[in-house]
């Protein structure tokens, strides 16, 4: 009786523990990563009689946890991916909407202000039309600095959420450490008995750590894991964890490194950082953020240069030049600002650099890297987008040179260099924050040219001169105005007259000669008839020979024909300045000559636009990915409830016969007793 009964209790207690079993199984059915536990019976060791062996009952040796090392490792890469172009695609978003909506974008800032200068170039007296001018100019200073600021708070949104993703991923870090340490010592584990409540907690927290970066899992004694970076720098070894940070870059202040703590040691680790939400993010910061910084600086560098140039050399109403209508992209503190000095450079820290716009037209939207070697005198320019040298050489003694680059120059002004110095080179990044209005008054816009020309009434050829076209008040070398320039109100050595005479062959020649008699260029250039001929030179090389304007002649002068250039005195119903800073709003200068404003600003939109779309299809993809890979696993892993509930009537089933055995055998112990009274 004793062996039925053992029989019966063995099945009892079995088969409770598998009705707790498949209970917990359902009950944590909607818990993460929980894998499914399965109860492995195992009959026990019978005895041996002369009738053979008959049965003692069941036991259990493991409650095992069904999962799949290969689909976890496989669910966590996909989460990396999908981590990475989720946060990826919510930045990308963000900009792209900025960039591209009718109110928040650029681009109907700058119809509408160069629609004002048309308008105004039909009546340039009239003052409302010149108020109109003047708001609108206000309006693309107010879009360019309120994209600026948009673009920084989404600066310091990335910074922010760099900053929780680390301290998430260091949390994360000391609770695998921790559950790894919970698991080598679970009692049972030399005889393969698995904690499987920390084996699941564990996975999951793996999973989670997945999404917000790369990361390589290794199998270790004890049933330990490591975790690495997927370059292998460790994070998790057995039960210590690394710590990750973040750090003010020393290159840009203005970002944020990543680093990695370990063993008393901190490590850059940015270039380490790849997949989930920080690998995201970072990827954003670098490929897209930092573009557009630079692409909508260089574009106010354009507009404020092109229109800076051609209002100088127009007249206003008082018949005074026009001066600068944004402000100077080459003033001494926008050179300046265009250098950051890298925090880790060695003492004395005191290299003195300014970059100087040279030509607008040729600017990239790019950011570089000057950094010295040898003995400091050697230096090696870098493109910072693509990691190529795009100059290099030696430093003089002294120091002060310039270093020639498309569009702009890098002047050193002194100061000491040493090996490993680096700066880092922002030609456009701060253009847009800077960009201004120097215009107040609508008297102050220059609208007519400050030039004109008119032909002598005794004249009896069929010579006939244009009224001139501006190149530039300024000495372009010196940047002081030309000597016809620097009497307010008047051409300083006019009116000049021009001269024609017979050269003896039959043919004509010219000469320019200012208020002195002094002549201007050459003296009696050859005429061609039928043709156009240009009276000044256009090169500021030619000395006193550039005049800063051009006019030209056509038809047939006779000998002693005279044309006068002087000052537009009086000029104010004078248009011609005004269409053409109308006409720069389709005028091609930018990217050397093959784009205009709206072309230059349609090009930043259409790149954030593609990685937009490219991400938002990653994104699909990842999810796909994921999904699936997710499914895998709840395959084996997963908790099926109807499968459970089957698993539940059986095992009850199996609990109320075990049962019945034992009462059974009580039954017959009754009996046997009975037959002895």
């Amino acid at each position: 009786m004793a062996g039925l009964l053992g029989i019966g209790l063995s099945g009892v207690l079995s088969h409770q523990t598998a009705l707790n079993t498949t209970g917990n199984n359902i009950t944590n059915a909607n818990t993460p990563g929980y894998s499914r536990q399965e109860v492995l019976f195992e009959t026990q060791e019978g005895q041996r009689t002369g009738a053979g062996t008959v049965g003692s009952g069941v036991t259990i040796t493991n409650i095992r946890r069904l999962a799949d090392e290969y689909l976890s490792q496989q669910l966590r890469e996909d989460s990396t991916l999908y981590g990475e172009q989720q946060a990826l695609n919510s930045e990308l978003s963000r900009l792209d909407n900025l960039l591209g909506g009718d109110t928040t974008g650029l681009s109907n800032a700058l119809n509408n202000f160069f629609a004002s200068l048309q308008n105004a170039a039909e009546d340039p007296t009239s003052l409302p039309q010149r108020q109109l001018v003047l708001s609108e100019a206000q309006q693309i200073v107010n879009r360019f600095q309120g994209l600026n600021e948009e673009f920084v708070q989404q600066r310091e949104s990335v910074k922010t959420q760099m900053q929780q993703g680390v301290a998430d991923a260091n949390t994360l870090l000391k609770s695998i450490a921790d559950l790894n340490l919970a698991i080598s010592e679970s009692p049972g584990i030399a005889q393969g008995l698995m904690p499987n409540e920390l084996l699941d907690q564990r996975d999951q927290k793996l999973k989670e750590l997945s999404e917000l970066v790369s990361i390589k899992v290794t199998q270790t004694e004890g049933s330990q894991v490591n975790v690495a970076l997927s370059n292998g720098l460790a994070l998790v070894v057995g039960n210590n964890a690394a710590t990750l940070g973040t750090s003010k870059s020393a290159e840009d202040p203005s970002r944020l490194d990543f680093t990695l703590t370990s063993g008393g040691r901190t490590l850059n680790i940015n270039e380490q950082i790849t997949g989930g939400k920080l690998g995201g993010l970072y990827y954003f910061d670098n490929q897209a953020l930092k573009p557009a910084f630079d692409e909508l600086g260089r574009i106010a560098i354009v507009l404020a240069d092109t229109i800076n140039h051609q209002h100088e050399i127009g007249m206003d109403l008082e018949g005074d030049l026009g001066g600068l209508f944004f402000n100077d992209i080459n003033s001494l503190e926008a050179q300046r600002s265009r250098v950051v000095t890298n925090a880790n450079n060695q003492l004395p820290q005191n290299g003195l650099l300014a970059v100087e716009i040279t030509d607008s037209s040729a600017l990239g939207g790019n950011s570089y890297t000057i950094q010295f070697s040898g003995d400091g005198s050697s230096y090696e320019v870098l493109d910072n987008l693509t990691g190529e040298t795009v100059n290099q050489g030696r430093l003089p003694d002294p120091v002060q040179s310039e270093i020639t680059l498309p569009g702009f120059n890098i002047r050193i002004e002194g100061g000491t260099f040493n090996a490993g110095d680096k700066y880092l080179i922002q030609p456009t990044r701060n253009a847009a924050e800077s960009i201004g209005l120097q215009i107040n008054r609508e008297e102050d816009l220059a609208f007519a040219s400050p030039i004109r020309a008119s032909a002598s009434d005794q004249n009896i050829g069929t010579g006939e001169i244009d009224q001139g076209t501006m190149l530039n008040v300024r000495n372009p070398f010196t940047n002081s105005l030309l000597p016809g320039f620097q009497s307010a109100g008047e051409l300083s050595n006019g009116p000049l007259t021009v001269e024609f005479a017979d050269d003896g062959a039959g043919g004509l020649t010219f000469t320019v000669t200012d208020v002195s008699g002094t002549v201007i260029g050459a003296a009696n250039q050859p005429y061609a008839v039928g043709e156009i001929n240009e009276l000044f030179t256009e090169d500021p090389a030619a000395g006193a020979a550039y005049q800063g304007f051009q006019f030209r002649v056509t038809g047939e002068p006779a000998p002693g024909d005279t044309f006068s250039i002087g000052y537009n005195s009086n000029g104010i119903s004078d248009n011609r300045n005004a269409e053409l800073l109308a006409g720069l709003g389709t005028a091609n200068t930018m990217n050397n000559g093959t784009q205009n404003f709206t072309e230059g600003y349609a090009g930043l939109v259409e790149d954030i636009g593609v990685k937009t779309r490219q991400s938002q299809l990653d994104m699909e993809a990842s999810k796909t990915l994921v999904e699936q890979s997710t499914a895998q696993r709840e395959s084996v892993s997963g908790v099926n409830l109807d499968e459970e509930a089957g698993r539940l009537i059986q095992y009850q089933a199996a609990y109320n016969a075990s049962a019945r055995v034992m009462s059974v055998a009580q039954d017959l112990f009754d009996t046997l007793l009975q037959t002895f009274r």
